[in-house]
Formats: C-alpha cells, structure tokens, sequence
C-alpha cells in the first residue's frame, strides 16, 4: 500500500513509491537506500523523519481526558482540533466535525480500561503521546495542496509536533483508512518510546524489525515500493516498520478480512495465518498489544460505512 509520509519538501505530505526490491536470501539485513539527504533541523529534532526526538510536552493529570471539537490556531494552517487520550486530530472547515468525533471514538475504543488491562503499562503509552506531541491531519479526500503563506505554517506545525501520516475524509475503505493511521501514530510514539526494544521503528535490533525480516524473507511483506532515493536510511526504516506493524496489529485483530485492502501485506489474512505463518510476530504482539490495547468495535468501525 502506498505511504504518504511526512517531508519538508513538496507540502510535507507526500505519496512515496518506490522501485527497490527486498534483500536477497543470503543477506539477513534490508540494503540501505541508494543515497541520502544531508542532516537538516528537521532531521536534529526528529528521529525517523517525524517522531520529536525528545519530549516537549507535559503529560497531564487526566491522561484519558477528551475534548470537544473547538477551534484553534495553534496548528496553522488547520483551524479546528479535538484531543483524545494524547492524540491531537486537526482539520481544516472542509472536514466534518462528525468525521473526527467518530475518529476519536475508535482511539478511545482502541485503549480501554478493564481488568484485562495492564493499566500502568497503558498509561505510559499515553503519557509518551502526550509528551512527544502526537498530532494527526485530517484532510478531504486527496486534496493536500496549501497555499505559499500555508505552507510555511505547515512547516513550522510539523517542526513542533509529531506528524507522521495523514487521516483522509470521504475516500474507499474508509475503515482501513481510519484504522491504519491512527496505528502508525500508536506504534511510530507511543509504542516505540515506551517498548523500545520490541517496538522501536528506528533500530535494525528491535523485535519487530527481526519479525519484519522473517515476513520480508518469507515473501508475506513486499517492500519494493517503500525504497525512495534520497530519503534517509532511518527515515525508511521507520516507513517500513511503521507499515508492518499496522499490517500485523490489523491482522491479529481479525480486522484485515472485513476491512484489509489488496496489497502488499500476502497469504497473511486472520490471525490463524499469523500464528502460523510469521510466528515472530504473532508472539511479539501476544507478549505487549492485548496489556494496552484492544481493537476498536466493529460497530464503531461500521460508523464509518455509513
């Protein structure tokens, strides 16, 4: 599936395509990209190419608190915000108040608080949300254009936050959309800062990149598409880690089936073919995903069907 992600250059939200194909069976490690940028502020402040390489908020009191939809001018160019659980989702007028609420709805959904629960554990992937200023964008459809005077706003918003993808309104598979996005800001912040060894989406010693080559070697994880000259070699990393983790979390919560789209996630779709197939990672979600999380309701996730 194609990854937009954030860069500084072309609006800060780009569709990434690539052209390299995975490693070759004898080598155990992906080959690096074929050049790369130099160090810029951007790439100071941030690690992976959008995660706050230190914390820059404080963590509140009530970290499960929830706002309304209210305007704001904290996030230019986007005018109106809702902060849910450490997540902040922005939009601009032409994304619908319904859109985000249901948004927020799923994140809380995705963290509950039960005795299946390990809520000390839990609360410390909210805290890493709040601390690293987790930010989403919400756009209509594939309309990401910005005006000059927008554009440096936007730059100076991604510079202050961490903004690692892109949520859009009114597009097919609209669950898959929703779904998918909010995972990537779950795994790219809060589970790499608070289980860096198994989650950490910059490092080649993590347990989910060793689980990624297992699916890579195996051919269930097709990464041709992900390799862009130019792009730093830690920047890709995380691009690649952030894409498996959501296909793995997605697959274990039995949701690719129902919802999953074609792509380049194969022969891995409930979580029998995870357990099965790619063991590594079922075992790696087994051991941390169910003590924080659980999979949002499916009919909170047909809300957006409708």
């Amino acid at each position: 599936m194609k990854i937009r992600f954030v860069i500084c250059f072309v609006l800060c939200l780009t569709l990434v395509l690539g052209s390299c194909g995975p490693g070759e069976e004898e080598r155990d490690k992906i080959e690096p990209a074929e050049t790369e940028q130099e160090p810029t502020e951007m790439t100071r402040s941030h690690i992976g190419g959008c995660i706050l390489a230190a914390p820059a908020a404080e963590v509140p009191a009530d970290l499960y608190q929830i706002t309304d939809v209210v305007p704001t001018e904290e996030y230019k160019p986007f005018t109106k915000k809702l902060s849910v659980y450490g997540f902040t989702l922005i939009g601009r007028e032409d994304i619908t108040d319904d859109f985000m609420r249901k948004v927020a709805k799923t994140i809380k959904e995705m963290f509950p608080q039960n005795e299946v629960i390990e809520a000390e554990l839990q609360k410390e992937v909210l805290r890493n949300l709040y601390r690293y200023r987790t930010v989403i964008p919400l756009f209509r459809g594939h309309d990401y254009d910005f005006s000059p005077g927008d554009q440096e706003a936007w730059d100076l918003t991604t510079s202050q936050n961490s903004i690692c993808d892109i949520i859009m309104e009114g597009v097919s598979g609209q669950v898959n959309e929703v779904v998918e996005h909010i995972l990537h800001w779950v795994s790219d912040v809060g589970l790499h800062y608070t289980f860096p060894d198994e989650w950490g989406c910059t490092s080649k010693t993590s347990k989910i990149y060793h689980a990624m080559q297992e699916a890579i070697d195996k051919g269930h994880y097709n990464i041709e598409q992900y390799d862009e000259a130019g792009v730093d070699e830690e920047e890709r990393i995380r691009v690649l880690i952030q894409e498996y983790a959501y296909w793995v979390i997605f697959t274990a919560w039995d949701l690719y089936e129902p919802y999953g789209p074609e792509a380049e996630w194969t022969g891995i779709k409930n979580p029998n073919d995870l357990r099965e197939k790619l063991p590594l990672s079922y075992d790696l979600f087994q051991q941390t995903i169910p003590r924080v999380m659980a999979p949002p309701s499916r009919s909170t996730l047909e809300e957006f069907t409708k």
